[in-house]
């Protein structure tokens, strides 16, 4: 069924030869949904499942740990080892049974890693707790395991991978000037702090192939001392130069999101398109934007003037994943929306718990709860 109304939003878009079939993504969101041990559940199966079947193009499955040591939480997903495999292949046929493209995000945590021992490009507190400095030594390691678990992605039969250099982790940290603080060649002047990340992209393409490789892209830590637009944007252009798929654009981390002036504005619709239309002026290659892109008009309006190539949807489906559906039939006032002013899943997920959303349906509540235990 076409529909004229959001015909941008409909519109098939090719990236690295895989065929999506409109402009609507799954942004990756984390629950806690995963068992412990970072494996796969059938709680998180029915997720990822329940998410496709609304007709988004991809669904990107958020935050796969490359390391024990990089995990951000005991129920983050990890893509360390071969053991994990199988689960992840089960998750991949989840959402691609669905006709949706299946991407899954890979990640270290860097200083927010769940360890006793958290490591970073530079020895700066955050939450009470110093991580240690890396060595070069451990630098080159941690690459090589993005690459392998990048080929774990793959065998694993997802159609794409997604680097997560995104939310203050590991990649954005050596980034940043507020995390990394180095004298070496990983330090010190923008192309320095852009090597580590850059130097991840090549190991990972060169092994994997031509299998797509995106990249959650931070674009404004909203810090003082944080990464700005202007030199996160070299980045971009330096990712797209070097074979990136796409870039999903977001801004803020942990340190920031809490403060005042960043919980006024992510409580605004469409909060974070001005850093995707930034990022998409330094480059070719397809921009994810996200952010409170509650109704399908918004988001056809932020496609048909070029702000970005596609719309990533993280809580609005976590909410009501028939969104798509909804929005092609034209039945726009059906949708069921994310409150800017309710925060239980985030404030679940800070406790280390699994999301819940109280706007849920009766039935998919008690789904939930007959699977998470």
């Amino acid at each position: 069924m076409k529909n004229s109304t959001y015909a941008h939003l409909f519109k098939p878009l090719t990236i690295k030869g895989l065929r999506l079939k409109n402009r609507i993504t799954m942004a990756p969101l984390y629950l806690g949904y995963a068992a412990a041990g970072g494996k796969v559940s059938p709680l998180l199966l029915y997720h990822y499942q329940r998410m496709a079947a609304g007709g988004a193009a991809m669904v990107m499955v958020e935050n796969a740990s490359i390391t024990p040591a990089g995990s951000g939480s005991p129920r983050t997903l990890r893509c360390d080892h071969n053991r994990y495999i199988a689960g992840l292949e089960k998750l991949a046929a989840a959402i691609k049974s669905q006709k949706s493209r299946a991407g899954l995000q890979i990640n270290h945590a860097g200083r927010f890693a769940f360890t006793a021992e958290p490591v970073a490009p530079s020895a700066v507190t955050a939450f009470k707790r110093t991580p240690r400095e890396l060595t070069r030594k451990e630098i080159t390691t941690i690459a090589r395991q993005f690459a392998s678990a990048a080929l774990r992605v793959q065998k694993a039969g997802f159609d794409l991978v997604e680097l997560h250099g995104g939310t203050g982790y590991l990649l954005s940290q050596f980034v940043s000037p507020h995390t990394n603080q180095r004298s070496d060649g990983y330090g010190g002047s923008l192309a320095n702090r852009l090597r580590f990340p850059l130097e991840v992209l090549k190991r990972v393409k060169d092994a994997v192939g031509d299998f797509p490789v995106g990249y959650r892209f931070l674009t404004d830590e909203w810090l003082p001392d944080g990464l700005k637009v202007k030199e996160s944007v070299v980045l971009a252009a330096a990712l797209a130069e070097n074979g990136i798929a796409y870039i999903s654009a977001m801004g803020g981390t942990y340190e920031s999101f809490f403060l005042p002036e960043v919980l006024r504005r992510s409580q605004r619709p469409g909060y974070m398109v001005s850093l995707a239309a930034a990022v998409k002026k330094q480059v070719t290659v397809p921009v994810i934007t996200a952010g409170r892109i509650s109704t399908p008009a918004r988001a056809e309006s932020i496609l048909k003037t070029g702000k970005a190539d596609l719309v990533g949807l993280a809580r609005p489906l976590w909410v009501d994943p028939l969104w798509p559906v909804k929005a092609r039939r034209g039945q726009e006032r059906s949708i069921v929306h994310c409150s800017p002013k309710c925060n239980a899943c985030m404030e679940l997920v800070m406790r280390g718990k699994p999301a819940f959303c109280p706007r849920w349906s009766r039935e998919h509540r008690t789904a939930y709860r007959e699977l998470f235990r």
